[in-house]
């Protein structure tokens, strides 16, 4: 019953920013943290932490976030829900490189459960949108570290 259930839809100009994410030619870590607007009932952009390009007297400078999980996990709230779509740079145990991108639930124990209601009734949608399979959840923001993201990615050969 879940699965049909759709509570937010995810706003326009965030489908088009998770369609370009998807597609980026970046190799550092870079996310999109997303809430639930609830007074418009849509999914929208909170921030976007990625390399930041900044022009000045023709000179382009870049400042390369490159966020591990344990700075994303700094960024999200602890005690409310968030999305995150986060590109990683995951190193494989032969050697090989991939950089797959994570769909990370963070509900919180202790939230409002009207909140819990809104995210959970929006995860699917917001996943099916961002066409994304590797799909997590974490209870607490202290469980995001670079060994749990490591150990969820293992599964993924």
């Amino acid at each position: 019953m879940s699965d049909s259930l759709v509570v937010c839809e995810v706003d326009p100009e965030l489908k088009e920013k998770l369609r370009k994410f998807r597609f980026r030619k970046e190799t550092d870590n870079a996310a999109i943290i997303m809430k639930v607007d609830k007074d418009r009932q849509m999914v929208v952009l909170e921030e976007e932490l990625q390399v930041v390009t900044c022009c000045l007297l023709s000179y382009v400078y870049f400042w390369p976030q490159n966020i591990s999980p344990e700075e994303l996990k700094l960024e999200l709230p602890e005690r409310q829900p968030r999305f995150v779509v986060y590109s990683y740079k995951y190193v494989h145990e032969d050697g090989r490189v991939s950089y797959p991108l994570c769909f990370i639930f963070s509900s919180p124990v202790g939230c409002k459960p009207e909140q819990q209601m809104m995210y959970a009734g929006s995860k699917n949608r917001l996943v099916q949108t961002a066409e994304l399979t590797k799909v997590f959840e974490i209870r607490t923001t202290d469980d995001l570290t670079e060994a749990w993201l490591q150990e969820k990615l293992s599964f993924f050969r």
